[in-house]
């Protein structure tokens, strides 16, 4: 049995998806959120925000709890279950959960994306014994010792700056001969005598024993192969999208990211998409806000 009909559902409750739920109900709209996993999405890992879009929240879990608390006095009803399926049932939206079907007039996408993985052995044996993705929640945990970071964009060389304030040595492994990332993180990680970078470097494998004990890493440039004896292994490499559950109708692009035209609508009427699920979307806190407000304003004009 299809429970009740929703103007709005937005799928995903981190900043995007919590931001879009909230300004669909403060137009008095009845709206749900769906949402399988902890609410925030990755910005709760981030104890400093740059960008913010809310001066007042140093981080990102602190941003995440306002609006979630925002959103429940506004009448968001949160749905805590995985969106399985979408599908058009008449002139509404059909959403399958875990434990229910649920009808919406307009649906936004913002699942988000998660981390990439390199895929190399010993990155899923080590998981949690060494192997980490969030330097703010498990930087401590290597004070005064010495771990691995692959990567050359703003998230590597932010999370870089991070261990090192607990790590001895942070040894930097990127694949290409100079950053992609602002240029104010790569001063600040040139300045550091914490970080030692390994350029046109990839990582092979993750080798230890109870935990990480070292990372045996190729030279790309002179062919050498060498091993960096460290405790902990950060991957920063991109993110993919959370895009698996849509149906073929709604477009991506190869990297599995949902296309939107100008008023981030997707290929199916009355589905719009915004944030790190979409394709084009530029990474930043203050356009994941943005999207969420220009996908809100084009599907409650579609509404009227």
């Amino acid at each position: 049995m299809a429970e009740k009909m929703f103007d709005v559902i937005v799928i995903g409750e981190g900043i995007t998806g919590l931001t879009a739920a909230n300004r669909a109900a403060r137009q008095g709209r009845t709206v749900a959120s769906c949402e399988a996993e902890l609410f925030g999405g990755l910005v709760i890992n981030i104890n400093a925000l740059e960008g913010s879009p809310a001066a007042e929240h140093a981080s990102g879990v602190e941003l995440a709890s306002s609006l979630m608390q925002v959103n429940a006095e506004l009448g968001v009803q949160s749905i805590s279950e995985r969106v399985f399926g979408i599908a058009t049932d008449g002139a509404a939206l059909q959403l399958r959960t875990e434990g229910a079907t649920h009808l919406a007039h307009a649906v936004i996408v913002a699942s988000g994306a998660h981390l990439k993985r390199l895929g190399i052995p010993g990155e899923a044996e080590f998981d949690h014994r060494g192997v980490s993705q969030c330097a703010d929640c498990d930087g401590p945990m290597f004070k005064d010792e010495e771990v691995v970071v692959v990567g050359g964009g703003d998230s590597a060389l932010q999370e870089a700056l991070v261990l090192a304030r607990f790590c001895r040595k942070v040894h930097l492994v990127h694949r290409g001969p100079s950053f992609r990332a602002r240029r104010h993180f790569v001063d600040q990680v040139s300045a550091s005598d914490r970080i030692a970078v390994h350029w046109s470097t990839v990582a092979e494998e993750i080798a230890g024993g109870q935990g990480v004990e070292k990372v045996r890493v190729h030279n790309t440039a002179n062919g050498a192969r060498s091993e960096i004896s460290c405790s902990g292994f950060f991957a920063y490499i991109g993110l993919s999208p959370n895009s698996e559950f849509l149906p073929t109708s709604i477009a991506r692009d190869a990297a599995g990211a949902v296309v939107t035209d100008g008023s981030l609508q997707t290929a199916l009427a009355g589905v719009w998409a915004a944030g790190a699920v979409r394709a084009g979307y530029s990474g930043l806190l203050a356009d994941a806000v943005k999207e969420a407000e220009t996908a809100v304003a084009s599907a409650l004009n579609r509404l009227k």
